[in-house]
């Protein structure tokens, strides 16, 4: 039961992780994190040579350390094909979010239901797991029958409590998605 504690809270943080990945039409510098620049021959985060701030809603304004970085952070940015427009100047680099039109939003919300079912796989996967766990102890005789049924009730009580915040998780994304 501990285990599938666990297993559920990463799967909840993952599902997080996933859709702050995920465009919307609003600036968020969270959405540049999974970018690597190329900084002295080694690949590292965009948040180790600049930092990034809300310039306006959709606008971001990104300040490398070294101003020589300028022109590596521009070309991570631009090969990262996050859907966004780049421009430099002297003091660094300021990335624009267009406007989201009405195909890409259904892109972006059909894109955030994959990511919704891949995070209920893994519940499902995590939940057969602990289920076998349950047959085999029922089995051997290391619990009764009482708490075999006991631990599978609970057990289900988790599953849907975890499903609930991915779907919690999935409707704000949404809304977010079509604002």
């Amino acid at each position: 039961m501990i285990d599938f504690e666990e297993r559920g809270k990463e799967i909840v943080v993952w599902l997080q992780q996933e859709f702050t990945g995920i465009r919307t039409g609003q600036a968020a510098p969270a959405i540049l994190d999974s970018i690597k620049v190329d900084s002295y021959g080694a690949l590292v985060p965009l948040n180790q040579v600049s930092s990034v701030g809300i310039e306006d809603a959709r606008t971001l304004r990104v300040s490398p350390w070294d101003a020589g970085a300028i022109a590596s952070i521009e070309t991570a940015i631009r090969e990262a094909n996050l859907g966004v427009s780049v421009s430099s100047d002297s003091s660094g680099l300021r990335v624009s979010f267009p406007e989201l039109t009405s195909e890409r939003r259904e892109q972006l919300i059909k894109l955030a239901g994959q990511k919704l079912e891949d995070a209920r796989i893994s519940v499902r996967g995590s939940r057969d797991e602990a289920m076998k766990v349950f047959d085999k102890q029922e089995k051997d005789g290391d619990i009764s029958k009482d708490g075999y049924y006991t631990a599978k009730e609970q057990l289900q009580n988790q599953v849907e409590s975890v499903n609930k915040q991915l779907d919690g998780l999935y409707n704000a994304k949404e809304g977010e998605i079509a604002e």
